[in-house]
């Protein structure tokens, strides 16, 4: 049998974080976790949309157990401050869903500098992972979950000599670049993990086609953009909706029979049942993975020290 919402254990007096839980993908994740039982503290940017949303699950999920925190991924300084009070107002967080992020958008730099993509999709979560660290390693056995995208297997590896694409830019490389470096922070964090036998897991989870407002978002702001428009028309004609398609990080985030490293997507690529997925391992990914825990401390200032149990502030 499929697997399906209904298959998600009994999550009460579990806490859980799910980044960019305003719309699409994150709304449905914060919902089902709500549905199931846990207080989900819902990580998002625009706060008008976060009320809407909030009242949208309160509207269809019973006592449902919603906080709002507001985080802008594009700022470190906003990832630093929602962290500080997600862990002062929970000394344990059991799950975490790094979700948010954007699609092959016009070349933009954040005000610290850095390529936008690569930012919010990859480097925001890595300083909020970090940071919520010691409260996930306190938890009975913490998921972390990050979001990513078949667009990763055509994405390469960061270049630590032009992380942010100085004159290389183009929408799709900077999107496939950042989604490879979510696949190898995911693995990378498991290792990491692993050697210090932590009881936390990370996982890898990625949507296939689903019809939400990242399609929207990069065709509004490409005007112009032939690609951008035939994938948000074939999200539109062909994409599962944002329900189905966020199965996959669900599953990877509270199946019982899921375990650390794994990767979760549909079954027939981008479209399907969630299911356990192969992990196709490039020759080169072990430097790849040394090469990014490199690049984002140096971009970041932030160590993810699984060892220490916390992260420590460059």
């Amino acid at each position: 049998m499929s697997w399906t919402t209904a298959d998600i254990p009994d999550l009460t007096n579990r806490t859980a974080v799910v980044t960019g839980a305003n719309g699409g993908l994150g709304l449905e994740t914060a919902r089902a976790l709500a549905a199931a039982g846990a207080t989900v503290v819902m990580a998002v940017r625009d706060q008008g949309k976060a009320a809407a949303a909030v009242a949208d699950i309160n509207g269809t999920v019973a006592d449902a157990k919603l906080t709002l925190v507001a985080l802008d991924l594009a700022s470190q300084q906003s990832v630093r401050e929602a962290a500080t009070q997600i862990a002062a107002a929970h000394d344990q967080i059991d799950i975490l869903v790094n979700n948010a992020g954007v699609m092959a958008i016009p070349e933009r730099r954040t005000d610290e500098g850095f390529e936008m993509q690569f930012a919010v999709n990859h480097l925001g979560h890595w300083t909020l992972t970090a940071l919520l660290l010691p409260a996930l390693l306190r938890a009975e056995a913490a998921r972390i979950v990050t979001v990513t995208s078949t667009a990763h297997h055509m994405g390469r590896a960061v270049n630590p000599d032009n992380v942010h694409l100085q004159g290389r830019y183009r929408p799709w490389r900077a999107y496939g670049q950042s989604k490879l470096a979510n696949f190898h922070f995911g693995l990378g964090l498991q290792h990491q993990l692993s050697q210090a036998h932590a009881r936390a897991a990370s996982l890898i989870a990625h949507p296939g086609l689903s019809n939400t407002e990242l399609q929207v978002v990069s065709m509004r702001e490409t005007p112009g953009g032939f690609s951008q428009r035939m994938a948000h028309r074939a999200s539109a004609g062909s994409g599962m909706s944002a329900a189905t398609g966020a199965l996959s990080q669900l599953r990877a985030a509270t199946d019982p029979a899921a375990s650390g490293g794994q990767f979760y997507g549909p079954l027939f690529v981008n479209n399907g049942p969630p299911v356990r997925k192969p992990i196709i391992r490039r020759l080169g990914m072990r430097k790849a993975i040394a090469t990014l825990w490199e690049v984002s401390e140096r971009n970041t200032g932030v160590k993810l020290d699984v060892g220490a149990g916390a992260q420590t502030p460059g």
